[in-house]
């Protein structure tokens, strides 16, 4: 049982990947460590529990990786889906630091499989947990428990004590009241806001309520509220988020990757009006995937319908829920509740604009329309042999990029541009710092182990000293 009344060396608060390397870090440095975790132990960890691999740079191929993927072709892939709205220092030293990680996380117990093919096109780039997040996770706090880390669960923030920049304690509840814990340095590694739809609403308006949670209802945002209201200086666009387009019928929180789609390569997207709205084609899958959320939440009733033919039934991964299915597009329309004869013409006129070509979804082939707005650049293939599926769409927020800006040691910085005393940032809560906007898969994994490892041993350094 933890004791609260002690004081510790290093406070970490959050319970995922980040907040676990954090701890884990801190430990193997000499700090004894208390973990905050809000939720109950049953849905510890965050969005962790819903990932499944990591993006990381490596030189060669290994048992897990098919090729080499090299620090600069790593930062091209981030520049492109970040437009540039990079910390770029700092986003090349993470990864710089990416190389040592896939060793370093394995030194901790986690294992991974080998690499996959098939449409997600990562084999070369993106290494997968054996056993997915829930594994990966399971692996470091069975680590962090041996090593003497000390978790509490249902124990969910509600003040910190910060002054001038230097963190004294955290109350967090428990049970029916409440506890204060005291600690040397801080590490706030509690994710973003995505499950505050509230909060979200400040700057989407309404519509931020038509969103799906792919995670837990626990990230609220709160620590990250606190600590911009105790001085941290704010990092990133607060109406930027990873969102991607997940089945409709998904619950509100915790649908995870079951209720994710990535199907658009092999039909069309229309929004509630029942007419097309962006390229299906733009690219491949890792950037793909990662902006039809975004784009569904711009669209009437922020809710979209992915439609396809009977050639595609079976080429990719379906959802959790059944696709609707119907004999003709009218009838598809109906079961939609969207208007038939404008679903019948955008399809008309989709058809019409297909020019042949020899299909692929792994490349960008030359299957395309002509004279057609928006185009379908790449993947266009007629929708003419019935029955005809489609699956409903909504946002799906994994997390917020709003976050707390840091320095290359994972240190706080203050709004008056002077670094903390002795407060960090690991993971979602200060991931805006690299990502601008945009993503590429796995990546966010990626700044939550790199940046909790160094918010950890910096954490154990500083409280020793």
């Amino acid at each position: 049982m933890s004791d609260t009344t002690k004081q510790y060396d290093v406070l970490v608060l959050g319970g995922g990947n980040a907040a676990l390397c954090a701890a884990i870090s801190a430990r193997r440095g000499g700090a004894s460590v208390l973990v905050l975790e809000a939720a109950p132990k049953f849905y510890r960890g965050g969005n962790t529990r819903h990932t499944r691999n990591m993006r990381c740079a490596h030189d060669a191929a290994t048992a897990n990786l098919t090729g080499p993927y090299t620090e600069e072709e790593m930062w091209d892939d981030l520049l492109r889906v970040t437009g540039g709205q990079t910390d770029e220092p700092l986003a090349r030293m993470m990864i710089h630091e990416s190389k040592d990680m896939l060793n370093w996380i394995v030194e901790q117990g986690v294992r991974f499989q080998p690499s996959l093919g098939g449409t997600l096109s990562l084999g070369r780039t993106n290494s997968f947990f054996l056993g997915g997040g829930r594994a990966m996770l399971n692996a470091l706090y069975k680590t962090a428990e041996k090593l003497g880390v000390e978790v509490l669960y249902d124990a969910e923030v509600l003040d910190l004590e910060i002054e001038n920049g230097m963190f004294l304690s955290a109350t967090c509840r428990r049970g029916e009241g409440t506890a204060i814990a005291k600690a040397a340095t801080l590490v706030a590694a509690a994710g973003g806001f995505e499950s505050n739809f509230d909060w979200m609403a400040e700057y989407w308006g309404p519509p931020a309520h038509n969103f799906l949670c792919r995670g837990t209802k626990w990230n609220k945002g709160s620590v990250l509220r606190m600590l911009h209201a105790k001085g941290v200086e704010k990092i990133g666009d607060p109406t930027q988020m990873h969102a991607v387009a997940i089945d409709a019928r998904a619950p509100k929180y915790d649908g995870g990757i079951i209720t994710r789609l990535d199907c658009v390569v092999f039909g069309i997207v229309v929004n509630q009006n029942a007419v097309r709205f962006y390229d299906e084609g733009e690219d491949l899958w890792p950037k793909r995937y990662a902006i039809w959320g975004r784009l569904i939440a711009s669209e009437p009733g922020q809710i979209a319908y992915i439609v396809y033919d009977d050639k595609s039934s079976r080429a990719f991964m379906p959802s959790l829920f059944p696709a609707i299915v119907s004999d003709t597009i009218a009838g598809l329309a109906e079961k939609l509740e969207i208007d038939p004869a404008t679903l019948t013409r955008t399809v008309d006129e989709f058809n019409a604009a297909v020019r042949p070509g020899t299909f692929d979804h792994t490349i960008l082939d030359d299957c395309r329309t002509e004279g057609l707005t928006p185009p379908k650049t790449h993947w266009a293939r007629k929708l003419d042999k019935p029955p005809y599926y489609a699956y409903p769409v909504r946002p799906g927020i994994t997390f917020t990029y709003l976050g707390a800006r840091v320095d290359k040691n994972a240190r706080m910085i203050m709004a008056d541009g002077t670094p903390s005393a002795n407060m960090f940032a690991a993971g979602e809560i200060m991931a805006g710092n690299v990502l601008g906007k945009g993503y590429t898969a796995g990546i966010g994994m990626t700044i939550g182990a790199v940046f909790g490892r160094i918010a950890g041993r910096e954490a154990a350094k500083n409280a020793r000293n």
